[in-house]
């Protein structure tokens, strides 16, 4: 296994930290800022739609460098992000520091696949690039649950010092062991944009803005729900979080076996367990066991469908697949700030915050209905089939 491989995952592991770790400190970010809940879900939101906006426009910005500079680069916008983050001292500045810090998100995830995949024979690229993934997958096991109870005990600032110490540690990393090659095939822009003509890639990424609202417009205030709904202590909110990561990398395991078998089928069978259990949860949130059980499914279902939508916007843009899958990471992240923000407009109209799972499952039927609408387009090229890859 090259060590380049690691590195990367290690940058993924530090870009997932800080992105998803903010939701376990929400009620303390709030507290200490002087902000309402709601608002201080806004820094999902900005964190979501500076990935949305940066990737396609970092990915062209750095179209012609070379890509092993091209994420030294990235991985010095993360570290200023966070450095900002760190030595916030008021809201406005800290969701500067959010936007600056999601600006090097979707490329750096998009030119590392391809990096990732180059680091291997060609029979071993999909886990390779897995590999670089699974960083993202331990962020929210170990990074999110860590990153809370360090933030709890020792501020919310502390967090974001350790993760930009990582940040250094990967820098180092991809400048002293990333190799430099001089062979790299250069983007065409103008090729890879007259790829995403036809209405399937643009209801494929319509289904992952729906897919990731409906997830975060639960996930974002998850934390605030267990603490004023389930009334779980701030050290059981932490141990609820490493559940849902577990519940969200047995999901990614599950959805990747599932999808490789029947696509369509997949993400229909996701959606509508989404939809299901988000509403089943607006009634067990008020007992503690009952809420753990449903987190975990969840948390399990939601991530089912990560593998199968890149999987899906591929197959629909296969003949831009970097652009693509940079788009779909931008779709991920707009959903993101979606979701976050009609969370919160839950919230601050008084509906409570057991209307919040509710809203999720709103968005998950409608993520189904596009899923519908997009297989039957396709008709017998893609219908409910076998992934192709």
């Amino acid at each position: 296994m090259p060590l380049s491989l690691l590195i990367l995952a290690l940058s993924a592991f530090a870009i997932g930290t800080t992105e998803f770790v903010i939701m376990g400190l929400l009620p303390d970010v709030a507290r200490d800022l002087g902000v309402s809940i709601p608002g201080a879900g806004w820094l999902v939101t900005g964190y979501a739609l500076g990935v949305a906006i940066g990737a396609p426009f970092m990915a062209m910005a750095t179209s012609r460098l070379p890509r092993k500079l091209a994420l030294v680069s990235l991985m010095g916008v993360f570290i200023v992000g966070n450095l900002l983050c760190a030595v916030a001292s008021d809201y406005n500045l800290l969701m500067v520091a959010r936007v600056v810090t999601a600006l090097c998100h979707g490329a750096f995830f998009g030119i590392g696949s391809v990096v990732a995949a180059s680091l291997v024979p060609a029979n071993r690229r999909a886990s390779a690039v897995a590999l670089m993934f699974t960083g993202l997958t331990l962020a929210n096991v170990l990074g999110v649950p860590l990153g809370t109870a360090l933030g709890q005990v020792a501020g919310w600032r502390s967090t974001f010092w350790v993760v930009t110490g990582i940040g250094v540690i990967a820098l180092i990393g991809l400048i002293r062991v990333l190799p430099l090659r001089h062979d790299e095939e250069k983007l065409d822009m103008r090729a890879e944009l007259a790829a995403l003509k036809g209405a399937g890639i643009w209801l494929s990424l319509s289904m992952t803005v729906l897919f990731s609202a409906s997830m975060f417009a639960l996930f974002t205030y998850v934390a605030p729900l267990l603490g004023d709904v389930t009334g779980v202590s701030p050290r059981g909110v932490t141990w609820t979080l490493l559940l849902i990561g577990l519940g969200l990398t047995l999901g990614n395991i599950l959805g990747g076996k599932l999808a490789d078998r029947r696509l369509g089928a997949t993400l229909i069978g996701v959606f509508a367990a989404m939809a299901v259990v988000s509403t089943v949860l607006s009634w067990t949130s008020v007992a503690l066991i009952p809420a753990e059980i449903t987190l975990f499914l969840w948390a399990t279902a939601a991530f089912a469908a990560v593998p199968a939508l890149q999987v899906n916007v591929v197959m629909f843009g296969k003949a831009a697949p970097n652009l693509v899958s940079t788009l779909n990471i931008g779709a991920f992240n707009l959903g993101n700030a979606l979701g976050a923000w009609i969370g919160g407009l839950v919230i601050a109209q008084g509906l409570g915050l057991t209307r919040v799972p509710l809203a999720a499952a709103v968005l998950a039927v409608l993520a189904l209905i596009v899923t519908l609408i997009t297989f039957s387009q396709a008709g017998g090229k893609t219908e409910l089939a076998p992934a192709t890859h």
